[in-house]
């Protein structure tokens, strides 16, 4: 009997470990291609130049084109998810009956599992003809539409987390606000959102790293031109669209051009490894405060 209760633990173990070990194994990719790829290329070049045209005779492979791009439509999409976001989560907190809670949220989740393939068309088909009605100058690619149809597909993120942190907060705070005479409006902006304010934040940034991550949507409509710009009205390119566009064949495999996506995947594995690091380290602190 002892046997097998240590098989059963070697094999929940082993599969544990699954996670930790494909983190690993690209966390070793990417640098072991990336410091081939450094052995060609200045890092100094690589993290000041401002133009990234690794594909062209003349070569530059500046990523703060790419990271303008990046960050650019991060920007527009919590411009718009975020306001968004926080009023749904207060209305389902504060305002909606039980039953229409349960009914709604699980209506905003599907907003997360739709393919992020439809968002990118929904996009381009849509979204840009009507800004271009609006802005007869838009660009047919461009980073605004982008930027708010990623906003719509991240608000789930937000609403979600941020309803569940409102919910986390001692019920014995909201009668005590409304036994001193607070109204709903006061009881949840003066107190239910500064006492769920790290879930909150939390909430918001892994929805920033959501957004940074986002690859087809930025893909087919915000264009393939990288350029150092916060114009948002012109076509850009981000680090995971670049991504597609050399691994879909554009450049030849082990080349320097090939490498270049490794480099920037780089970048990117840093930039949402530290987002998640600070939303962890901000739950933790968060869990300690109510323990």
């Amino acid at each position: 009997m002892k046997i097998k209760e240590k098989l059963i633990e070697l094999i929940l173990k082993l599969f544990a470990s699954i996670t930790i070990l494909t983190t690993i194994g690209i966390i070793a990719v990417l640098l072991f291609e990336s410091i081939s790829f450094f052995r060609s290329v200045s890092i100094f070049d690589f993290l000041t130049d401002t133009q990234w045209t690794p594909l062209f005779s003349e070569k530059h492979f500046g990523i703060l084109a790419l990271l303008s791009g990046t960050f650019l439509t991060a920007a527009i999409a919590i411009a718009v998810a975020l306001p968004i976001g926080l009023t749904i989560a207060i209305y389902l907190n504060m305002y909606a009956p039980k039953g229409f809670r349960k009914t709604l949220k699980p209506f905003l989740e599907i907003l997360a599992a739709i393919p992020t393939v439809v968002y990118g068309f929904f996009a381009l088909s849509i979204v840009t003809p009507f800004l271009q009605t609006i802005y007869p100058d838009l660009e047919t690619f461009n980073s605004l539409s982008a930027g708010i149809v990623m906003g719509i597909m991240i608000i789930p993120f937000i609403s979600s987390l941020s309803e569940d942190a409102l919910y986390a907060v001692p019920k014995s705070l909201k009668l005590a606000a409304f036994g001193m005479g607070s109204t709903r409006f006061q009881t949840a902006f003066k107190v239910m959102v500064p006492a769920a304010s790290s879930g909150i934040i939390v909430s918001i940034i892994l929805a920033i790293s959501r957004a940074i991550g986002e690859t087809m949507i930025v893909a087919i409509a915000a264009g393939q031109q990288a350029q150092f710009t916060l114009d948002p009205t012109i076509p850009i390119q981000t680090i995971t669209s670049y991504i597609v566009q050399v691994s879909s064949g554009d450049a030849p495999q082990g080349s320097l051009e090939y490498k270049t996506i490794f480099a920037a995947g780089l970048t990117l594995f840093l930039f949402t490894f530290t987002l998640n690091t600070i939303s962890f380290w901000i739950k933790k602190k968060y869990q300690e405060k109510y323990e």
